[in-house]
């Protein structure tokens, strides 16, 4: 059974100095499946051509679904990278 939540993206460039790279390395710790959508896109999280091309940026709502064994930290991990908590 998959897991949704939708976040706010926050300014990720300021609090990581390579937020794409960090963001699939966050997304590859984990055996789930990670997709991030937004505007009718869908993104595997752990694919770098795949975040370069969705480029979340400041404001964006982004629905993070997750499906897998460890979805729960998966989804607690992806929103923490996206909410820069």
């Amino acid at each position: 059974m998959s897991r949704k939540k939708e976040v706010i993206v926050s300014d990720v460039s300021k609090k990581h100095d390579n937020p794409i790279a960090e963001l699939v390395q966050v997304a590859c710790c984990f055996d789930s499946e990670i997709i991030l959508e937004s505007n009718n896109r869908k993104i595997n999280a752990k694919s770098i051509m795949g975040i370069m091309a969705f480029n979340p940026t400041v404001g964006m709502s982004v629905d993070i679904v997750v499906d897998g064994k460890d979805e729960e930290e998966a989804l607690q991990a992806m929103e923490k990278f996206l909410v820069c908590e």
